[in-house]
């Protein structure tokens, strides 16, 4: 089910990724930063089930753990306060963000051995890719 990505990521491109910020209400100085930072994703599974996912960067790292289809507190790594919901849809891995009568989603899939991680805020799309470290 989710063992297509388990492993640790790096970061190779970042597009469109300032817009979707904005589109988020980051402010200009969280998005100097972000734009700069290359953070790897780490995703794991425990025996219980648990998926953590885990985005480390030298600026900030921020880790969730969830199970499928069970709505959990999330506090983004710009300090938004969420309510997520991460779902398996056709073998992505959609993580939808809930705060303040907002929403945004975030999808990731593995296709030819690079996870693409498409985040969406209303018609901002920004697309981040990563290869798997060996």
């Amino acid at each position: 089910m989710v063992d297509k990505f388990v492993g640790t990521w790096k970061m190779t491109t970042s597009e469109n990724f300032d817009e979707y910020m904005k589109a988020l209400g980051v402010g200009f100085a969280t998005r100097q930063v972000g734009n700069r930072t290359k953070p790897n994703l780490v995703v794991c599974v425990d025996d219980q089930g648990l998926i953590c996912m885990k985005s480390q960067s030298t600026f900030k790292t921020t880790e969730i753990k969830f199970k499928l289809n069970e709505s959990f507190e999330e506090v983004t790594a710009d300090d938004r306060k969420t309510t997520t919901v991460v779902t398996l849809e056709s073998g992505k891995l959609v993580q939808k963000q809930t705060w303040d009568g907002k929403e945004s989603t975030i999808e990731r899939e593995v296709t030819d051995g690079k996870l693409v991680a498409k985040c969406v805020m209303g018609d901002v799309v920004a697309v981040r890719t990563y290869v798997k470290e060996a």
